[in-house]
């Protein structure tokens, strides 16, 4: 089993920035895929970032929306993912959920909320 504890999130003025973080419990072989998902009211849920293997070796991925704006990165010592954003919109405001897994997103964290005003 997994578990998965996030922070970061809160409000912020639109052109600020917030660090989201996610520290799961298991084992590297189990967390190669780490990523962060979003979900608005009345929306579907999206892929915000995703990030797959460690170190030199990981790939990241964008949704088109955050790409320039949105960093993930991950510390593997620490089973730990970050979503650095920058230059939040209106458009950002949703929960944010961390999710773990091997080749895909078996586990989900609770998430977190974000509320970008105008």
């Amino acid at each position: 089993q997994v578990r998965l504890v996030e922070s970061g999130g809160g409000l912020v003025q639109a052109g600020g920035s917030l660090k989201l973080s996610c520290t799961a419990s298991g084992n590297a072989f189990t967390l190669n895929t780490m990523g962060w998902h979003r979900q608005a009211p009345e929306k579907q849920r999206e892929l915000v970032a995703g990030i797959t293997g460690i170190n030199s070796g990981a790939t990241t991925n964008y949704a088109d929306s955050v790409k320039g704006r949105f960093t993930i990165s991950r510390d593997h010592a620490k089973n730990t993912v970050y979503l650095q954003m920058n230059s939040l919109t209106p458009e950002d405001t949703a929960v944010y959920m961390c999710a773990v897994g091997r080749y895909g997103y078996d586990y989900w964290g609770q998430g977190t909320q974000v509320t970008v005003s105008s």
